[in-house]
């Protein structure tokens, strides 16, 4: 199944995707994608509806983020060998993990906002990881168990204020709209393989990333694992696992970063595309 949230921001409603890729409305069915609808129950009661008897929702609405109700937005860094080497970081030997703010999430067709002060805001194709049941202390083999599906996601970045002004991650990586995910939630039957999905990125047009979760130093399974040890991790979180190279850090001899005014369409295989905006803040 393709899960989705359409309507206007914070006035979203559940809707699924059906085969002719008309949006069938779920709001009859459960108030959110969020909670138990995420869990396998959830989702088996789910995949028995007939969509054509479910209302069709007429017209292009927004797109809201796949899901509601998540606690946590957690993120992977350098998890492909190749972006660590563009950046000139060591291949890390354990998962590198940090969080984003819940803020920054955002629908995946949504202006993204240069903050006020930025100099250095970059893209992030990623594969995302959505948990559909509690994970605290799991094994690899158990953790496919506990994710719901995957969606495709955008990591943006304010990489001065990530490398240069000290401190953690997070705070180049939480301002608003940092975080675009969908546009749908795709369940994990029909991902067979999370490892062998394509992924790019085009800013106006031109090719920046092109990669393979083949290429990931830490694999699904590792990356729900390694997490639960130290984050109990909740039905609608968010783990964004890494992205390949092609970051705007990464030109050489001189980086290039977004400005207001700029188109931004990025996938990853099977999950569906993202196409975003650069504004200017406004206060």
């Amino acid at each position: 199944m393709k899960l989705l949230r359409y309507g206007p921001k914070g006035k979203e409603k559940p809707g699924l995707l059906d085969a002719s890729g008309a949006i069938r409305d779920l709001s009859g069915i459960c108030d959110d994608i969020a909670g138990d609808v995420l869990s396998p129950n959830g989702l088996k009661k789910l995949a028995a509806l007939d969509p054509s008897t479910l209302p069709k929702v007429e017209g292009n609405p927004r797109l809201g983020p796949p899901v509601s109700g998540f606690t946590q937005l957690i993120c992977i860094g350098l998890n492909y060998a190749d972006h660590a080497a563009e950046t000139g970081a060591d291949i890390p030997k354990e998962p590198i993990v940090f969080l984003k703010a819940n803020g920054a999430i955002s629908g995946p067709n949504d202006d993204i906002v240069i903050p006020k002060n930025s100099s250095k805001t970059d893209w992030e194709v990623e594969l995302c990881i959505v948990i559909g049941s509690k994970a605290t202390c799991v094994s690899e083999d158990q953790a496919l168990d506990h994710v719901a599906g995957y969606a495709t996601g955008n990591d943006v970045s304010e990489r001065e204020w990530q490398i240069e002004r000290g401190g953690a991650w997070d705070k180049g990586k939480g301002a608003d709209t940092f975080g675009p995910v969908g546009p749908w939630l795709v369940t994990k039957d029909e991902v067979p393989d999370p490892q062998a999905l394509d992924l790019f990125c085009e800013v106006d047009g031109t090719m920046r990333q092109k990669g393979s979760t083949k290429t990931m130093i830490f694999g699904v399974k590792t990356i729900v694992s390694y997490v639960s040890h130290f984050i109990t991790l909740h039905p609608g979180d968010i783990i964004f696992t890494g992205t390949p190279p092609g970051v705007g850090l990464g030109v050489k001899p001189n980086p290039v970063f977004l400005k207001p005014g700029q188109t931004l369409r990025l996938g990853v295989q099977g999950l569906g595309e993202q196409r975003t905006r650069t504004v200017a803040y406004s206060g």
